[in-house]
């Protein structure tokens, strides 16, 4: 029969045994990955990915979820890529938010080129006839537009044709100091077409003008060197917009021969009323410059705060705060092995995928466009 201090060192053991086992355990378990030791920006990426009603239920399990839940509600949708095939009537397109494809059968657009495009809808061009037409790939509506005789070198519309108050503008510089310019409405049965004293100043062969938009009751775009001018369809003038250029060194400056075989493009983009101009040139770091008191200012990762700018040669959109979209600049160019834009990111100052293949391709393919779904999309997939 054991002694009391026998017993008594025994329970000790057995105690210390039971505390190192119930440490290990609880070691163990505390390796564990959980749910709850997601980051915030995970926790977006995730819940980014939910419907209404499982949004919802996710913001319920606690503080940090119910944040992550409200924010991705709030945050602007991105525009879909869209892909107009050179045969066949099968559109492809891409989310670039949930990383989803979805295709639509759009007979009506066969034989057809795209010319412009704005709150979801599409302005094409009949590749045999030129004649023109309005197109929503969403609920398949189609307005037909008069025929536009210009050759132009730009054209744009303001807003929906549904809108009553959509108007739709051409030109082309045909001589020095005179700009043939055109416009038009969806109800309309001609274009108005007049030349206007105003002389374009365009630049190399490569980059002559940007995008066109619609802000301030005016059309913009900026010429090859990067000037804002636009169009004011009240008073039927064109002007330039009297702000300080400052120059991109991809174009001009004591460096600029080092950039003259790479494909430059110049893109505009505006938010409430806000303009921004986007210089590209083949792998090279892309710059962003913003319009502040009648002054370009170049911007970087800490002063983009938070936006996407989808760039494209038909138009440019901007949204704020996507998850894991911030502070870059996404091409219409999808690559179908990683299943994503091309993109660049200047919070890591890199292209998605490596740019290694950018020089030998066009981030811009003629064919691909942005277009904003509608806020029920998956409804007409």
């Amino acid at each position: 029969m054991p002694s009391q201090k026998q017993r008594i060192y025994s329970s000790n053991v057995d105690v210390k045994g039971f505390s190192f086992l119930e440490s290990k355990k609880q070691s163990k378990e505390a390796e564990k990955p959980s749910f709850a030791d997601l980051t915030l920006c995970l926790l977006e990426v995730i819940i980014s990915q939910l419907d209404l009603k499982d949004n919802i239920r996710a913001s319920a399990v606690c503080k940090t979820w119910r944040e992550a839940g409200l924010y991705v509600r709030k945050v602007d949708k991105p525009p879909w890529l869209m892909y107009l095939p050179k045969r066949g009537n099968l559109f492809e397109l891409y989310d670039p938010l949930q990383q989803k494809m979805y295709t639509l059968n759009l007979p009506e657009l066969v034989k057809s080129t795209v010319c412009y495009s704005r709150d979801g809808w599409l302005l094409m061009r009949k590749t045999i006839s030129s004649e023109m037409f309005f197109f929503n790939p969403f609920t398949r509506k189609l307005i037909n537009v008069p025929k536009c005789s210009l050759s132009y070198d730009a054209i744009a519309f303001s807003c929906a044709p549904t809108s009553g108050t959509c108007k739709l503008l051409a030109f082309k510089h045909v001589a020095y100091g005179i700009t043939a310019t055109s416009t038009c409405h969806p109800e309309a049965t001609e274009w108005v077409t007049e030349d206007l004293h105003f002389h374009l100043q365009f630049g190399s062969d490569t980059l002559k003008h940007s995008n066109v938009v619609y802000a301030k009751r005016r059309f913009y775009c900026l010429d090859g060197q990067g000037s804002l001018y636009y169009f004011d369809p009240s008073s039927r003038e064109w002007d330039y917009s009297y702000d300080y250029l400052l120059t991109c060194p991809y174009i001009s400056g004591r460096l600029s021969y080092r950039y003259e075989r790479k494909k430059k493009r110049i893109f505009l983009a505006v938010r409430k009323g806000v303009f921004f101009k986007i210089y590209t040139c083949g792998g090279e770091k892309p710059i962003v410059y913003k319009l502040e008191d009648d002054k370009w200012e170049e911007i970087n990762s800490s002063t983009l705060d938070g936006l996407t700018i989808f760039t494209g040669l038909h138009s440019s959109e901007m949204r704020v705060n996507l998850p894991w979209m911030r502070n870059s600049i996404y091409f219409p160019r999808l690559r179908y092995n990683v299943k994503r834009c091309v993109s660049y990111s200047f919070d890591e100052e890199r292209y998605y995928p490596r740019k290694q293949w950018q020089e030998q391709e066009d981030l811009c393919p003629l064919e691909n466009l942005w277009i904003r779904p509608p806020k029920k999309a998956l409804d007409y997939m």
